[in-house]
């Protein structure tokens, strides 16, 4: 290498380490903003967790890491329902009388992404014009990009960095109600089902599997259906838990019922929230959840990764399209085409 070549990869090198200091020291401010409460930093970052890019990801990971202590002191509620049981106008109420009690809210919503065109409405904002422009407010919509479980697989980080923005409320609402929407139970510490009184079907299997993992069940509504109508939905979803197996914590989940539209019974709704949360610390189970729901993440990282790394190979890549193309020409059973792709 001539003192000619060699003096110009020493500036090359130079202003590549200049260029990543600068980045470095934009995103510490952004991190400094974001524990100072600023929403747009929040924003930024989680814009930045939602992208797949290699260099956005160890970003992320470096800004997650850094923000760990001032994470971990907020009332992580989940909350989902079929669609059309006033999710967001619960979610909108129920956000207003938090912040009067001087809360600050959090509001993480999952909007399903079409198979066709992986597109996504992500109207919340829309749908909660009150409590979008509270200053003590935060929504974000974000697609589910497909992901099982109702919610995207990053808004775990999400609750983190909302947390670290000092929200003490984080509220995840999720697509819908199915037996695949279980992950935002696996990530709140609260898992709210909210039902409608008179769909005629109230006690199907269909709601079993979400019923036994729901802490509270909320009929929702009542100011069309009647309160009548509600009270005896809420007294049939009352009877029906009692079936289900107890709960290892010993909490047996209630009912209720309100009208958002009204305010009417949404407060009650916070207070069995509280007591639940009380009944969790005072038997040592509020922060031993936390800490599984850190190794199940992690177990789902790794299956993440896992799958990242496989169909990022190349070699994969082409060995799944001979298979996929034997299978479809009905040379190999897919049993058969697994065995081969992994040499059994």
């Amino acid at each position: 290498m001539t003192d000619d070549q060699s003096l110009h990869h020493a500036r090359s090198n130079a202003r590549a380490k200049i260029k990543a200091h600068h980045l470095d020291n934009r995103y510490e401010l952004l991190v400094q903003k974001l524990i100072e409460g600023d929403r747009n930093a929040l924003s930024q970052l989680i814009t930045k967790c939602e992208s797949t890019l290699p260099k956005d990801r160890e970003l992320i990971g470096r800004v997650l890491h850094q923000i760990m202590p001032n994470t971990g002191n907020s009332l992580r509620i989940g909350i989902t329902g079929v669609p059309g049981v006033g999710k967001s106008t619960f979610i909108e109420r129920f956000g207003m009388n938090l912040i009067a009690d001087g809360y600050r809210v959090a509001v993480l919503t999952v909007d399903p992404s079409s198979p066709v065109t992986k597109g996504s409405i992500l109207g919340d904002k829309t749908r909660m014009p009150l409590l979008s422009n509270q200053p003590h407010a935060f929504i974000r919509p974000s697609a589910s990009s497909l992901s099982l479980g109702g919610v995207n697989r990053n808004t775990r980080e999400s609750i983190l960095l909302c947390e670290a923005a000092g929200f003490n409320v984080i509220i995840v609402e999720t697509v819908g109600v199915g037996q695949s929407e279980t992950m935002v139970r696996e990530m709140t510490d609260f898992f709210l089902l909210l039902m409608l009184a008179g769909a005629g079907d109230q006690l199907q299997g269909i709601k079993r599997g979400i019923m036994e993992m729901c802490d509270g069940l909320v009929i929702t509504k009542a100011d069309l259906t009647g309160n009548a109508a509600a009270k005896k939905a809420e007294a049939e979803y009352q009877s029906a838990l009692h079936f289900f197996p107890p709960r290892d914590s010993g909490w047996m989940p209630f009912t209720a019922s309100c009208s958002a539209i009204e305010n009417r019974g949404v407060d009650v709704i916070w207070t069995k929230i509280k007591e639940h949360q009380e009944w969790m610390i005072q038997r040592d189970l509020f922060q031993h959840n936390r800490r599984q729901q850190e190794i199940n993440c992690f177990k789902n990282a790794i299956l993440s990764k896992l799958e990242e790394l496989f169909f990022s190979d190349p070699e994969n890549t082409k060995k799944l399209e001979l298979l996929q193309q034997a299978i479809k020409d009905g040379e190999l059973s897919s049993f058969a085409a697994i065995d081969q792709l992994f040499g059994v």
